[in-house]
């Protein structure tokens, strides 16, 4: 199996990069030895864009996912109808930079949220327009309280970054796994934390997804909507813009 360079856990701004084709897998999927393209896990939708051929021509790619069976191998998926690309052939990533971001500014705010809504997760989405996190919680919240706490964080304007620790490190601080049902994924010895603040003095949890680089970039946020899913279930809905005034 082809072991796939992931870039977007390195730089999260890399928009496109040069790359070479691999394989072509049995469903048409597109492998390449190095992706900017983000594949789709944690709640966080796959990249789309285009790989560019030598002559200017595009290959569409509709989302982008794992191989099954690992982490190490990326699949970008083309549309429909698209041409297929040699094996050795060199190409140019391109992701949809203006979606990725508003993916990157959402995962963000989700952290965000889990700060100032300190319980345990037990499902979350990240959405262009709209994001969900789903805690185990028994008590009502008041969007507009926790929506004045997330702003709070985002205007404060901390560092976003990221940082890695070993599989021993993370044992010695289960506190660092948020998610009630999803462990970390291990196998190769490290485990990549985001960190918000100076030293990690906001927050610092096990995450593969893509964040910006500060927390004023996530911008204006508010909490559309709060659900009951169960006895101790709410969810919370993110979205971008400020609290609709009733």
């Amino acid at each position: 199996m082809s072991t796939t360079r992931q870039i977007f856990a390195e730089d999260a701004y890399a928009s496109t990069c040069d790359a070479q084709v691999l394989a072509i897998n049995e469903l048409g999927g597109i492998i390449i030895d190095q992706t900017v393209f983000y594949a789709t896990s944690g709640g966080q939708p796959g990249d789309s864009g285009f790989l560019e051929r030598a002559d200017g021509t595009k290959i569409e790619i509709a989302t982008t996912v794992y191989e099954k069976g690992g982490k190490s191998t990326i699949v970008h998926v083309p549309q429909a109808d698209q041409p297929v690309p040699e094996i050795g052939e060199k190409l140019i990533a391109h992701i949809d930079w203006e979606r990725r971001h508003k993916l990157a500014r959402m995962h963000t705010a989700c952290h965000i949220l889990s700060v100032v809504c300190p319980h345990p997760i037990t499902g979350a989405a990240v959405g262009e327009a709209e994001s969900r996190i789903d805690f185990d919680m028994s008590e009502t919240a008041d969007k507009a309280e926790v929506s004045a706490a997330m702003m709070e964080v985002v205007n404060q304007n901390h560092p976003v970054f990221t940082q890695w620790i070993t599989e021993e490190e993370l044992d010695a601080n289960p506190d660092l796994v948020r998610s009630k049902n999803v462990k970390p994924p291990r196998g190769v010895g490290k485990i990549r934390l985001v960190c918000i603040g100076e030293e990690s003095s906001v927050d610092s949890q096990p995450c593969g997804g893509t964040h910006v680089s500060e927390t004023a970039e996530v911008g204006e946020i508010h909490i559309g909507k709060i659900e009951k899913k169960g006895r101790e279930n709410r969810r919370m809905r993110i979205r971008f813009g400020p609290l609709p005034q009733v």
